[in-house]
């Protein structure tokens, strides 16, 4: 099993003056025209220095461009040390050959025809487990490595023998927001919005409430209850979400979240029927999830995905970043980008993401702050017109007339910042 090593990629900073870039550029423009920056993972806490970084980005306009840097570095080295923590005290999780945590000793082959698998099978790879996306057209084939190999050498390996074929780890997942503590607002929709709809939440797992319509289990012990599942689920419901299929890709699997059990809820809300899907987890590129997002979305299946929290020098985050999937970063309750927003290959759309607050069974009603709890929210109004009988381009071009703009750039402007009430 590879750990962590001083040599590694998690502990260089390829991205350090890009994002110190960005973070200077975005303090020379107005908040909201800070949207058309491109701006992607966090686990539970933002490396122990969430509870410091309450501010944004427009906090920083009257700092020296030190303090910028000090900020971008210390959301770069939160990453780092959060993923060597992970890497390290984690059973059943290595690095691949790009340094992201994976599962260990395991590769996805795509497409496995019986002659790639009998020239697996000679370079010592054994079959686990030959299967399809239901409804998405997409064989896969998971593989476990020749014993005393590293993972990155055994994609190596087969990627050399079989050069025609996808060949990747199943990479792992974070989720994008933290749910620190009690007290707060939360946001809905106004009622003269339209609201209802559905929308499909791929993270952990839901209690049973009235807005649940379906739930379904993708990994060891799911579903199982989740806090932060369970707060978007609120959120949801606060903005007029009418029904929620969540599909719980953790469970009680400590390497959860990997890129087969996103692509299999996937497959899963498009049996469904699930028009909008809303994903607050962040990881790297896996062609796997790549296909299982273009498959959904040729069916019309609209993938909404948070940005992250690891800051501009974070490298761009998926699922956001896949093309068309519709990305969100977070705002405080003033419209600023929140500070440790993350980066995308393209920017849509920004919610509150902060300031902001939902209530969860047995803790009541708990802060909310990151990325996470954006996505949902645009989620929501999406569903809402498109159960108001709009396709997916007619949905989007009604959220634009709906979002609030504000300087030039790509994105597309702030939804629900004009939301709040004390729900």
């Amino acid at each position: 099993m590879r750990k962590w090593e001083p040599g590694n990629r998690l502990g260089r900073r390829p991205w350090r003056r890009i994002g110190a870039a960005l973070l200077l550029l975005a303090l020379a423009v107005p908040a909201r025209a800070q949207l058309g920056l491109p701006t992607g993972p966090l686990g539970d806490t933002l490396g122990g220095i969430g509870a410091n970084l309450r501010g944004t980005l427009s906090d920083l306009g009257n700092g020296t461009r030190d303090t910028v840097r000090s900020v971008v570095e210390k959301l770069e080295d939160a990453r780092a040390t959060r993923l060597k923590r992970f890497v390290e005290t984690t059973p059943g999780v290595e690095l691949d050959d790009a340094d992201n945590p994976a599962r260990a000793g395991e590769v996805l082959l795509l497409d496995p025809d019986p002659r790639a698998l009998e020239i697996a099978r000679t370079k010592g790879f054994a079959l686990i487990e030959k299967g399809a996306l239901d409804g998405l057209d997409i064989g896969y084939a998971r593989l476990s490595v020749p014993a005393g190999t590293k993972l990155g050498e055994a994609l190596a390996q087969l990627r050399k023998a079989l050069p025609d074929h996808d060949v990747s780890a199943d990479q792992i997942h974070f989720r994008a927001g933290v749910t620190p503590g009690l007290a707060g607002a939360v946001s809905a929709a106004p009622a003269a919005l339209p609201r209802g709809g559905r929308v499909g939440v791929i993270d952990g797992g839901m209690t049973a409430s009235n807005r649940l319509a379906a739930q379904e289990g993708f990994a060891k012990g799911a579903p199982r209850p989740d806090e932060h599942a369970m707060a978007i689920g609120s959120l949801l419901a606060g903005a007029g979400t009418a029904r929620i299929y969540s599909a719980d890709v953790y469970g009680s699997d400590p390497a959860g979240g990997d890129a087969l059990a996103i692509a299999r809820a996937l497959a899963w809300m498009q049996a469904k029927g699930v028009p909008v899907v809303s994903i607050s987890l962040v990881g790297p590129q896996n062609p796997l999830l790549a296909r299982a997002v273009r498959g959904a979305q040729a069916k019309g299946m609209q993938v909404v995905a948070a940005v992250g929290n690891d800051g501009a020098a974070s490298p761009p985050s998926y699922p956001a970043s896949y093309a068309g999937v519709i990305a969100v970063t977070g705002v405080d309750a003033r419209g600023r980008v929140l500070i440790e927003a993350g980066r995308a290959a393209h920017l849509d759309y920004a919610a509150p993401g902060a300031d902001l607050s939902a209530r969860v069974p047995g803790k009541g009603r708990i802060d909310l702050r990151g990325t996470s709890f954006a996505a949902p929210l645009v989620a929501s109004r999406l569903a809402a017109r498109r159960a108001g009988g709009l396709d997916a381009a007619a949905a989007l071009h009604a959220l634009d007339a709906e979002a609030v703009t504000g300087g030039k750039g790509t994105a597309r402007g702030i939804l629900c910042n004009i939301c709040r009430s004390g729900l």
